[in-house]
């Protein structure tokens, strides 16, 4: 599921509640309702001016092929993949990056020269570029920067180090909000608790009963999904 149909499906859950909320009142009577289910269908969550904008970022491109497949082998090294739900490309990470490097122009001046940096680095020690460099490699130039203690001189260089910092933080970002890293970390979403009321022992401890006749009303597992009613005295009805 794309990120922005998510939060489609978000806002029309919350139009769904208030619509049980208003028991079988039909949604064409609700002006209101329909235009936010009309907004959540056409924009999935986002304004036209942030559609318009998305849309002229797309347009743009930040990398040339050759940094986003660099950007691509360091993903993996960062986060390597691992079945059934694969890494970072098959999560679509580099294009998270790129746009994010659009988006935040700020960022552009580490992600850019860090790269120039990584490859220089590469084509230094080993001399070819980082993305064409074996693995353990790859780990004897990254490990001085991904481990970096400021309290032990090193002759790295401070760009090296934001931009693995930087990189590390986007690539795990990109991922565990896509819905491969969603499903990786197994979360389900919100789901209803069970309740049965205070435990026994508790009410026991402090000297107080539920009244059977409240209890059989309010903790009734066959009746969850029933609303609750009251009466003008707030006296619970069913």
């Amino acid at each position: 599921m794309d990120r922005r149909e998510s939060i489609k499906a978000l806002i029309l859950g919350t139009g769904a509640i208030g619509l049980g909320l208003q028991g079988c009142k039909n949604v064409n009577d609700d002006p209101l309702l329909n235009q936010e289910i009309a907004v959540a269908e056409t924009y999935f969550g986002r304004t036209p001016e942030e559609l318009e904008r998305i849309e002229e970022l797309n347009e743009e491109q930040l990398f040339n092929e050759h940094e986003l497949e660099t950007i691509a082998v360091l993903s993996e090294v960062i986060l390597p993949p691992k079945e059934p739900f694969g890494g970072p490309i098959e999560a679509d990470v580099p294009n998270f990056i790129e746009f994010i490097g659009k988006d935040m122009p700020k960022l552009q001046y580490t992600l850019l020269g860090g790269l120039m940096w990584l490859d220089h680095e590469a084509n230094t020690a080993f001399g070819t570029d980082f993305k064409s460099t074996p693995l353990e490699q790859q780990k004897q130039l990254l490990d001085p920067i991904a481990y970096y203690d400021a309290e032990i001189p090193m002759k790295v260089q401070s760009l090296g180090i934001q931009f693995f910092s930087l990189m590390r933080n986007l690539t795990l970002t990109g991922y565990y909000t896509s819905e491969l890293g969603i499903k990786d970390l197994g979360y389900q979403g919100n789901q209803p608790n069970v309740w049965d009321g205070v435990p026994q022992d508790v009410l026991d401890q402090h000297g107080v009963a539920y009244d059977p006749e409240w209890i059989a009303k309010c903790v009734d597992q066959s009746k969850r999904g029933v609303i609750a009613e009251w009466d003008e005295n707030g006296n619970l009805l069913t």
